[in-house]
């Protein structure tokens, strides 16, 4: 006989509790974990069993199981941290709320960019540490901004389907090879040499160096095996992407298709290129849209490449660069490791149906 598990408190919401609720879910000031709570709740309320909202909110079974069950016990102060030993709060929730949103709704003084714990300090009367605590608490970095950048390509949707439709399903006998140059790949050398770590202290180096020259780096990554075909070239002009077109139809299988993913450079559209292209066809270029980078998967292995060789190495000349990187390149394809795309097309241009109407509410 199967066994029963624990019966599941009654949870049944009032008027005002569940208008509450809602607003703690619709606010944007409010810390995300606080309204991920509330949603448990609500979903709760609905008469949803806790496996189903494990599955709709994406979270644990213990973690709907908590906050259920201390809702129940303490209704809508249940849903707060608990308190821990020590000395009795002096910071009311009212001033925790005021510095939140006065974070996130309010400008600084004296033309400031940006809140610093001593300006909300001031403007609020508290200690720094304590703006401090409460920025970590509710994860607020005024300090940090990300970039983005909205694609004005008026075939955007169009591209993106396509590029991701390669990536999730790829053509039978064919390769997808995703295409680009990092270009101006700097020979850097330091002043003077780097100095190793030790027990506690980090290496050290010069803060100046010297240039000796600049490469191209052209690669195209295998996106079902994780494989790279580079090569170094001084330049990035059309004629330097045709020798790499050949590189790449002498080093894969002659009777495979290749679909290569490449950006919207103007070296890759050029009447040389395109006659060329003519001439093989078995390649096929899909292009990105216009400022998407993003969705062309060697730009992550570039990023790579960066952080676990370029960023920290010195070099004395082009020619040593290249052999640095040629031979870095040769221990990827040696245990090489593939980027898994896993966003479909239209969870992507939802995003970005989103953002648009963020973008449009703030009134820009």
């Amino acid at each position: 006989m199967a066994r029963r598990g624990p019966a599941l408190p009654e949870l049944v919401l009032t008027d005002i509790e569940r208008q509450t609720l809602e607003g703690w879910v619709r606010r944007r000031s409010t810390a995300q974990a606080l309204a991920l709570r509330s949603r448990i709740v609500l979903e709760c309320a609905e008469g949803v069993s806790n496996m189903d909202v494990v599955r709709r909110l994406g979270v644990s079974p213990p973690t709907v199981t908590k906050w259920r069950r201390r809702f129940v016990e303490h209704r809508l102060d249940g849903l707060s941290d608990e308190p821990r030993p020590g000395a009795a709060r002096k910071i009311t929730d009212a001033q925790v709320e005021h510095v939140v949103v006065t974070t996130l709704e309010q400008a600084p003084p004296n033309n400031d960019s940006h809140w610093s714990t001593r300006s909300m300090a001031r403007a609020t009367g508290m200690s720094q540490s304590a703006i401090s605590r409460i920025w970590r608490a509710f994860e607020l970095k005024p300090h940090v901004v990300q970039t983005w950048k909205l694609s004005t390509d008026p075939l955007f949707i169009d591209k993106v389907r396509d590029v991701v439709g390669l990536y999730l399903d790829p053509p039978a006998k064919a390769l997808v090879l995703c295409v680009d140059e990092k270009s101006g790949m700097q020979a850097l050398d330091r002043t003077a040499p780097t100095l190793p770590i030790m027990p506690t202290t980090p290496a050290r180096r010069t803060h100046d160096y010297v240039r000796h020259g600049t490469t191209s780096l052209f690669a195209a990554l295998d996106v079902a095996t994780g494989k790279v075909i580079g090569r170094h070239q001084r330049r990035h002009r059309h004629q330097e992407f045709l020798r790499f077109l050949k590189t790449i139809d002498a080093n894969t299988p002659p009777e495979l298709d290749l679909h290569l993913v490449c950006d919207n450079y103007a070296t890759h559209k050029t009447p040389e290129i395109k006659t060329w292209l003519v001439r093989h066809p078995r390649f096929h270029l899909h292009f990105t849209p216009t400022g998407s980078s993003w969705l062309n998967l060697v730009e992550r292995w570039f990023a790579e490449l960066t952080n676990r060789k370029l960023r920290r190495s010195a070099h004395r000349g082009v020619a040593e660069l290249e052999a640095d990187v040629e031979a870095w390149i040769d221990a990827w394809n040696d245990d090489p490791k593939p980027f898994v795309w896993t966003k479909t097309a239209d969870e992507i241009l939802d995003n970005l149906a989103r953002y648009c109407q963020r973008i449009n509410d703030s009134g820009h």
